[in-house]
C-alpha cells in the first residue's frame, strides 16, 4: 500500500473547510490502495516524510507567505530527506484574506529544490471558499491520491 501524507496548518475555519475537503478527495473510496496520514505542520516528522510515496500541502497565506508552521516543517526535513524523496508527487492548497502568490511561489520553490513533483495546479482560495473552492480541493486531494494507486 503506498501512503500520502497531508501536512497541514489550519488555524481558521476557512482552512477547515479546506481541509476537509481536500482529506475527502483523498479518502475517496474508488482511491484504492492509498493510505492517508494527517500530520500537523509542527509535528510531521523527517519519518512521516520518508515513509510517504506523495504529499499534500495545506497553509494559510500569512502577510504574503506561506504560514510559520509550514515553513517549520520544511525547515525540519529538507536536508534529512533530500535524497530519498526525489521525484515524490505533491499538490497543495493555500487561502488567504489578501494574497497567495507568495506562499505558492515559495511552497513552488522549496519542493522544487527538494526535486518533488507538483501533480495538480495550487488550490488558491481569497476570503470565504465557496462551493466552487472546496470542490476543487476535494479535486485536488483525489488527484494526489491517485497518483499514487498501485
Amino acid at each position: 500500500m503506498t501512503r500520502l501524507l497531508v501536512v497541514h496548518h489550519t488555524p481558521s475555519p476557512a482552512m477547515q473547510a479546506m481541509f476537509e475537503a481536500a482529506l475527502s478527495g483523498a479518502t475517496d473510496p474508488e482511491i484504492e490502495g492509498v493510505e492517508v496520514v494527517r500530520r500537523a505542520a509542527l509535528a510531521a516528522t523527517v519519518p512521516d516524510v520518508l515513509d510517504a510515496d506523495g504529499y499534500l500541502l495545506g497553509t494559510p497565506a500569512n502577510i504574503g507567505y506561506m504560514s510559520g508552521a509550514l515553513k517549520h516543517f520544511f525547515d525540519t526535513v529538507y536536508y534529512p530527506c533530500l535524497d530519498a524523496a526525489q521525484g515524490r508527487p505533491y499538490g497543495c492548497y493555500v487561502h488567504g484574506n489578501q494574497g497567495v502568490e507568495g506562499a505558492v511561489r515559495a511552497i513552488e520553490s522549496i519542493t522544487k529544490g527538494m526535486g518533488w513533483t507538483r501533480v495538480a495546479a495550487p488550490v488558491t482560495v481569497l476570503g470565504e471558499p465557496t462551493k466552487a473552492d472546496l470542490e476543487a480541493c476535494w479535486e485536488l486531494g483525489a488527484t494526489v491520491a491517485a497518483t499514487l494507486m498501485t
